[in-house]
């Protein structure tokens, strides 16, 4: 392993390729990718090589992770799976209800029935957070996530310290953010929904 200062690890998360089917919330309902190899090329060359590969176990985080990297596979993490949208997963955006004016700090601690609010799933994904971005602080090449907005959103509100600050980004399909990490896990924002 090379040597590398201490804060000088990279955590890279990318968000998966747009859904097969668009037009419709989809937290837990694991539907297929729209691999575009043209896009996917272009991504894979402005990215280094993974040290670690990692992914959601939705199909389509595994399937844009074996799109990017063929030669390898990545391990599935169920942590990492997006917010739960409970009543409203799967429903099309022009069903889902307005829920009127919110500031940041109400909608963060929101529910929908019978799912998880943006702050549950920023506790939920935290411990795996901080142990992804100690291990990139430690290994000589990146460690590379490839999940859901809700994640990126949550590890962007794990930088900022306050929750609701990550529902304020948007993370576009196959964008790339990437934190700097140290021995306490990720503590910068390098770059945030690059696309």
């Amino acid at each position: 392993m090379q040597h590398k200062t201490p804060g000088s690890g990279e955590l890279i998360l990318i968000r998966h390729a747009p859904i097969a089917e668009p037009g419709r919330l989809c937290g837990r309902t694991d539907l297929a990718a729209r691999i575009e190899p043209a896009r996917i090329a272009a991504l894979r060359a402005a990215l280094p090589a993974p040290g670690a590969l990692v992914s959601s176990p939705a199909q389509r985080c595994l399937q844009t992770a074996k799109a990017l990297w063929p030669e390898r596979a990545a391990v599935p993490d169920a942590v990492l799976w997006e917010q739960d949208f409970g009543a409203h997963d799967g429903r099309p955006y022009a069903e889902l209800p307005d829920l009127g004016p919110m500031d940041g700090p109400a909608l963060a601690q929101w529910s929908p029935p019978g799912g998880e609010s943006f702050a549950g799933l920023c506790a939920r994904v935290r411990p795996a957070l901080l142990s992804y971005g100690r291990q990139a602080a430690q290994d000589a090449a990146p460690v590379v996530l490839v999940v859901h907005a809700g994640v990126i959103r949550a590890a962007l509100s794990q930088v900022t310290g306050s929750v609701h600050a990550g529902l304020a980004f948007e993370i576009a399909h196959l964008s790339v953010t990437r934190l700097r990490c140290g021995a306490e896990g990720p503590f910068s924002v390098i770059e945030a929904g690059r696309t």
